[in-house]
């Protein structure tokens, strides 16, 4: 999972968008739908491989959003004891999520980075990174925020991709101009920009979660085959 973005609207609402980039092999995920799962209901889209998701919500005012790897590039090997997916929902149910964070064991669980919107109370933005070593857990400021993948990406494109979403900042916080940054920006080189193609993988979807008062609205699109989905929670 290649690119998220984060936007502040006030008065605890937001945008959270992720472009999902995988192989074009793997087996295709179906679109957001809700669950109920150990008593808690869950939207998510469901990975067609695992299960698992990498961007879901739950019923604890609750979205968390995944991308592959830590700070650095690391070798996947072959078998983890999980999915990173299956992590997911896990905190999504979890009750007290900072406790579950603090003690849940992630070894044999491969690098991943976690995007976390909490809004039970306050609206609170969280960094959470397994770097298979350790866990390193950050509350970060109300602010735009944007992650690429440390699997894809190294520091020299972040920043590139950090000053397209900079400069993309003069334009007002809707979801349709978040949308279409994360369709379009770029240099027009596909193994860079937001939306990639690198032959045997690249973007196969898109979804954006804006949290409006008491209303979530979830847009989905299925890239390869141009499909889209709209749900209300």
């Amino acid at each position: 999972m290649c690119t998220v973005t984060y936007l502040p609207l006030g008065n605890h609402d937001f945008i959270l968008t992720s472009n999902r980039d995988v192989p074009y092999a793997r087996e295709k995920a179906s679109a957001p739908k809700t669950y109920i799962e150990d008593n808690v209901p869950l939207t998510y889209p469901k990975d067609g491989k695992a299960g698992g998701t990498w961007i879901g919500l739950s019923d604890k005012n609750r979205l968390i959003c995944l991308l592959n790897g830590g700070f650095e590039y690391h070798t996947s090997r072959t078998n983890y004891r999980m999915s990173r997916g299956l992590i997911l929902k896990k905190l999504l149910k979890a009750a007290d999520l900072l406790g579950f964070i603090e003690a849940i064991d992630l070894s044999d669980i491969e690098q991943f980075t976690l995007a976390i919107v909490d809004w039970q109370n306050d609206l609170n933005l969280y960094e959470f990174v397994w770097d298979g070593h350790q866990k390193h857990l950050k509350k970060l400021p109300q602010e735009p925020h944007i992650w690429s993948s440390s699997t894809l990406y190294d520091a020299s494109v972040k920043q590139l991709r950090q000053d397209w979403f900079k400069a993309w900042q003069k334009q007002a916080f809707t979801s349709k101009n978040i949308l279409d940054f994360h369709h379009t920006a770029g240099v027009g080189d596909s193994h860079i920009d937001v939306v990639m193609d690198r032959g045997l993988g690249g973007t196969v979807s898109i979804t954006s979660v804006k949290k409006n008062k008491e209303i979530i609205q979830i847009d989905y699109e299925d890239i390869l085959t141009k499909k889209t989905a709209i749900l209300n929670l």
